[in-house]
C-alpha cells in the first residue's frame, strides 16, 4: 500500500463514486518500489463488482489519463502476467495513449501472479531481477525513461503549487482532527482500528457530519465525548454515531431559531423569559430549511407549523413530501 497513492486518489475530483472506488483500490495495491500489478479478479473482489463492470471503470480512468495499462509477459515463458498499472502521479506516465494498453488478465494464479516481488523475480549473474520482460515494449520502455534524448514521457500533471499546498494543509488539518476524534472515543494512539474506522470511507463519513449536518469540529468532539457516558466502549464505526450527531445538529438548529426570535426588553425587577416564537416565525424558519438541502429536523415540525407554511405559500406540498414532512 502506498499512502501517497491513496491520498492522490482521494484528491481526484469529478469521478463517479464507483469509478473513484476502483481508482482508490488500484492505489491501495500500489507498491512504491515495485509498482501496481493487481489482477482483475482481485480488483473486482476489492471493489465488489463484476469484471465486466470493472473494465468499464478502468477504461474510463484511462480515458481521463489517470491510469495507463501495460501488458507484461514473463521473459522466460512469454506468458501473460498481471497487467501493470501506471498511475497518473508516477514518473514514467506516458504522454499519449498507446495501442499496447491491456485490459488485465484472467487466468490461473501461476499465469497471472500478483506482480513482481523480490521472491518472485529471476536470478541472473547472482542478482535478482523483476518479473518484467527485459526488452523495451512500445508502450513502456525502461530506456525511454533514462535517456533524455528519447524521452517519450512527460511529467505528471499537477495543480499549481499554492493550491496543492493548501490542499495538503487542509488534509493534514483533517488528519489531526480525525486522530483527536479517535482519542476522544477511547482508541489508543497505537491501537488497531476496527475495519469500519479504516481507510477513506470512514473519513468521508466524518466529513459529512460537517458538510451535511453543519457541525463544527469542536461540536463533533463535544458530542463524541457525551456518547461515552452511555457507551464507554469505542463504537465499531462512525455510522454508530450518526444519530447522536443528528440530535446535536437538531439542538443547534433549535438554538439558532431561539436566538433569531425577537426579545422583549428586560425588566429590572424580575427576569424576563424569551417569548415563544410566533407561528409566522416558525413557519419562515422551517420553510427556509425545507427549501434548502441542509439538515432538517423533521420531528420538530408540528402539524400547525406545516399548515402555516402551506397557507402562506412558503413551501409546496411536493417539497414537503420530498423532505419527509407528512
Amino acid at each position: 500500500m502506498s499512502h501517497k497513492a491513496t491520498v492522490w486518489a482521494i484528491q481526484q475530483r469529478g469521478l463517479k463514486p464507483a469509478t473513484k472506488i476502483v481508482l482508490w483500490f488500484l492505489c491501495d495495491r500500489h507498491n512504491p518500489d515495485f509498482g501496481c500489478f493487481p489482477t482483475q479478479a482481485r480488483l473486482a473482489d476489492d471493489a465488489e463488482m463484476s469484471i465486466s463492470a470493472l473494465n468499464e471503470h478502468l477504461a474510463r480512468l484511462e480515458e481521463l489519463r489517470l491510469i495507463h495499462r501495460v501488458r507484461v509477459h514473463d521473459p522466460r515463458t512469454h506468458k501473460r502476467q498481471a497487467t501493470r498499472y501506471i498511475l497518473g502521479f508516477e514518473d514514467g506516465f506516458p504522454q499519449e495513449p498507446t495501442p499496447e494498453t491491456g485490459d488485465g488478465f484472467e487466468g490461473t494464479d501461476e499465469e497471472q501472479g500478483d506482480g513482481p516481488t523480490p521472491d518472485s523475480g529471476h536470478v541472473k549473474n547472482g542478482e535478482a531481477t523483476s518479473g518484467f520482460s527485459a526488452k523495451p515494449s512500445p508502450d513502456f520502455a525502461e530506456n525511454h525513461l533514462r535517456n533524455p534524448e528519447t524521452n517519450l514521457v512527460r511529467e505528471p500533471l499537477s495543480k499549481p503549487a499554492k493550491e496543492e499546498e493548501d490542499a495538503q494543509a487542509r488534509e493534514a488539518d483533517f488528519d489531526r482532527f480525525f486522530a483527536e476524534l479517535l482519542t476522544t472515543l477511547g482508541f489508543a494512539a497505537n491501537a488497531t482500528l476496527p475495519t469500519w474506522w479504516q481507510g477513506w470511507p470512514a473519513r468521508l463519513h466524518v466529513r459529512r457530519w460537517r458538510e451535511d449536518l453543519g457541525l463544527s469540529e469542536d461540536r463533533i468532539l463535544e458530542t463524541a465525548t457525551d456518547t461515552r457516558s452511555d457507551h464507554p466502549n469505542p463504537p465499531d464505526g462512525p455510522k454508530a454515531l450518526d444519530r447522536a450527531m443528528e440530535r446535536a445538529a437538531q439542538r443547534d438548529a433549535m438554538a439558532a431559531a431561539d436566538e433569531a426570535k425577537p426579545q422583549r426588553p428586560k425588566r429590572t425587577s424580575k427576569p424576563v423569559l424569551a417569548p415563544r416564537p410566533s407561528t409566522d416565525d416558525l413557519a419562515a424558519f422551517y420553510a427556509e430549511l425545507v427549501n434548502s438541502d441542509r439538515y432538517l429536523p423533521v420531528s420538530a415540525i408540528s402539524n400547525t407549523t406545516r399548515d402555516a407554511m402551506l397557507a402562506r405559500g412558503l413551501v409546496t406540498p411536493e417539497r414537503l413530501r420530498l423532505r419527509g414532512v407528512r
